[in-house]
This record gives structure tokens, sequence and C-alpha cells, in this order.
């Protein structure tokens, strides 16, 4: 049995417990981060000195950072979401990258935002630049499903696990977004798959802070 350490609102955690059912794996998840602690124990910093999530111990093997656990769990118990081909295995691992460098960071900029900063303290003007490069990385990605189904192909692959947990945010926050016909296909042929669904909309109104208004 794998454990898997993280609260389910957790966007990271969310990839992870996504994967895990899709590949039918039994998954003990406990809650720790963010209301629940825990991050500071000695047993947690003993698993992940980084003190985040989140962590999974499988057996004597244990693992953090997220894309990391998509990436154990997909060699280890999916090759259809990783291929074992090398060539394929890194055009799936070149979409993850730029889910990480790229993506994430623009949405949860966007995010961070709206979720933490009082409306009193918000700069207009900032909350529209980091929109626009969020907006940007979104039309981006829309061009590239012009052509194939998923991110990295044709098929799902662990580069939409990367992907899509912020995707869910990204649709449903209060923003503006600009009109797009290849992005809002793939999001709704997800919004089709029961674990998608499970797993990653989780509302997120709980990590509002007070006063901090939608724009």
């Amino acid at each position: 049995m794998i454990t898997l350490w993280g609260r389910a609102s957790s966007a990271n955690v969310q990839k992870i417990t996504w994967l895990s059912e899709e590949l039918g794996l039994h998954v003990d998840r406990r809650d720790v981060g963010g209301p629940f602690g825990g991050l500071d124990t000695p047993e947690y910093i003993a698993m992940n000195p980084c003190q985040l999530i989140p962590t999974i111990q499988d057996g004597e093997t244990c693992v953090w950072e997220s894309e990391a656990v998509l990436r154990y769990l997909g060699a280890k118990y999916g090759s259809q979401f990783f291929p074992q081909d090398i060539e394929k295995r890194a055009s799936v691992d070149k979409w993850m990258c730029w889910n990480q460098s790229t993506w994430f960071p623009a949405v949860s900029q966007v995010f961070a935002t709206i979720m933490k900063v009082p409306s009193d303290k918000r700069s207009s003007a900032g909350l529209a630049q980091k929109l626009e490069g969020a907006n940007t990385k979104a039309m981006f990605m829309n061009d590239q499903l012009k052509d194939r189904s998923f991110v990295a192909g044709n098929s799902l692959s662990l580069a939409d696990f990367s992907f899509a947990a912020w995707l869910y945010r990204y649709f449903t926050l209060e923003i503006e977004r600009p009109d797009m016909e290849y992005l809002e296909d793939y999001y709704e042929t997800l919004c089709k798959r029961t674990a998608y669904v499970k797993h990653v909309h989780i509302s997120y109104e709980s990590m509002r802070v007070t006063g901090a208004e939608r724009p």
C-alpha cells in the first residue's frame, strides 16, 4: 500500500490522487500541510526535509516533489502514461518541465493574488499583468492542442496530470480569459473523466484569506 501525505485541496497532491485512481492504486492519504500542519515534525522532516507536500511512501521507497512522484508512479505502475520508450518518454518529460517552469508559476501567481491578498492591498495593475502572463501561457497551450488531443500527444500521459490540476483553477477563477477553442475542448474532455472530477474539482474557497474579495 502507498501512503500519501498531503491535503486534498492541494493541486500538487491532486495530481497524485488523480493518477493513483486512474492506475487503480490503493493509496492511504493523510492530511498534512495548510490548516492541518504536521510538516515540521521530526517524523515528517525525516521523510521530506523540504517540509512540503506531497510525500509518498511506497514500501521502502520515499519520494517527494509532485513531479518526481508522478514520474515514480508512472515508471513503476503506469507505462501507459509514462512510456518506457525513451523518445516517447522524452515528449512527455519536456511538457512536464514546461508545466513546472512556465504554466504553474503563471497561474499560481494569479491564484495567490486573488486568494491571498486582501482587496485593499491588491494592485489592480499588478494583477492585470499577472493575468496577462497566465492567459499568454494558456493561449500557447491552446495552439499546441490544435493538432492533438492531449498535452503530449493523442493519449493521456503524465504531462496531462501535471498540467491539468492547475487548469481547473484557471477555468474556475473569476478572471477574464480569451476564447480558446482547443483548450476548452480539452478541458471538457478531462471533465468527462470521473477521477479528474473527483480529485481535482475540489473547492479552494477555504484558502481565501479574510478581505481577499473576488476581482
